[in-house]
């Protein structure tokens, strides 16, 4: 199956997805944030015509009137309207983020994800957008090497394991939160991001087909989260931190910290979207501690690094550069680590989590701990 994301294709498209067994939820082009009466009489004309257009291809299988709250307006009645138009197709009220509890699907988006929303007792419970683990590959781009991707990879072979790893949490997800539906981004690089298996070109596929086909199928392991150090999304952790520009060494393991505050995660301001605030942080900058302990039996090179920071963030262990990453995100993403943090943990020993984060506009927010995932026949 796949997401025709904002675009009608001309009928052809659809004619060779009919001839090959490929399903499509078909959405409508995004509107601009324009309230304006002739503005949605013109979106409710197009909608109208794109499903008659296109009501007797028999792939379609879903109507998508909104993405992502853009230009969204009259949910309910728009989802309602779209099922009259056409009776014998699913129509989902919108594509992630503001769902009107309105149409046959509550759709959820999760970057890279998965992530499902609650089950409910009339709608399907779907994924309407998760991945978006980008690989640049030079020549083969719209803009040079400018361009986006939620999750940045090496190459072809890390870009391969983190696709089966996340299709193996998909499966899971089927298996136990009821998920019905997943739509992965995206199946080719597009003029500004990178998310594509892909390239823009169609030159180069970035993956190990026979791979990403087998997880697709569920053929390789399920894969489930274990929390090593959590974060502070559902309970507090504590940590000590400060305001004050540190002396030198702050994040390595022998540092003083007992004159810092200690207090709980995360810390940021009420407002910043996924934040869960439980200490005030509104200066500009923030730096934070937190010892841990692994067990002798984890292996450093299966850990990830689960995050939500907004803005500027760089993570160290044992005072070795972990990550670091510019900008901001709105939830909780999880990230590989590099290779010479992981030669720096110290399996049955004390650790040192440290973080410094910088915020210079909007909201703010810092938060994060340590998972692995452990594989299930």
């Amino acid at each position: 199956m796949i997401r025709k994301h904002v675009k009608v294709e001309p009928a052809r498209f659809y004619y060779w997805c009919d001839r090959l067994g490929l399903l499509v939820w078909q959405d409508m082009p995004s509107a601009m944030r324009d309230e304006s009466a002739d503005s949605r009489k013109q979106f409710e004309a197009e909608w109208e015509r794109i499903v008659d257009q296109h009501r007797n291809a028999p792939c379609i299988i879903m109507w998508v009137p909104f993405n992502e709250g853009w230009g969204q307006y009259d949910t309910q009645r728009i989802a309602e309207w779209t099922k009259k138009l056409d009776p014998t197709r699913l129509v989902n009220n919108a594509s992630g983020w503001t769902d009107f509890k309105a149409g046959d699907v509550h759709d959820i988006h999760k970057y890279p994800g998965p992530g499902a929303p609650p089950t409910e007792q009339y709608r399907a419970a779907v994924l309407g957008e998760f991945g978006g683990l980008g690989l640049t590959l030079p020549k083969h781009t719209w803009a040079g090497e400018k361009g986006f991707s939620y999750q940045g990879t090496e190459d072809s072979k890390q870009l391969t394991e983190r696709y089966v790893r996340l299709l193996g949490r998909v499966h899971e997800l089927k298996d136990t939160a009821g998920l019905c539906a997943a739509v992965y981004t995206q199946t080719t690089d597009v003029e500004q991001e990178l998310n594509g298996l892909l390239t823009y070109d169609r030159e180069v596929m970035k993956v190990d087909v026979d791979r990403v086909r087998a997880a697709n199928l569920g053929q390789t392991p399920r894969v489930t989260i274990v929390e090593v150090l959590p974060t502070s999304q559902k309970e507090p952790q504590t940590w000590q931190y400060t305001f004050q520009t540190p002396a030198e060494g702050w994040m390595s393991r022998s540092f003083d910290a007992s004159n810092w505050k200690q207090g709980p995660g995360g810390f940021g301001t009420e407002g910043t979207p996924g934040a869960v605030v439980r200490t005030q942080w509104n200066t500009p900058d923030i730096w934070l501690r937190r010892e841990f302990e692994l067990s002798k039996d984890v292996k450093p090179e299966d850990l990830l690094l689960v995050v939500h920071h907004d803005e500027e963030a760089e993570v160290y262990i044992n005072g070795v550069a972990a990550w670091r990453r510019r900008n901001f995100q709105t939830d909780y993403e999880e990230f590989g680590l590099r290779a010479e943090a992981y030669a720096a943990i110290k399996p049955g020993e004390r650790n040192v989590l440290a973080i410094h984060c910088r915020q210079t506009t909007g909201g703010q927010y810092i938060d994060a701990g340590l998972m692995r995932l452990a594989k299930k026949r």
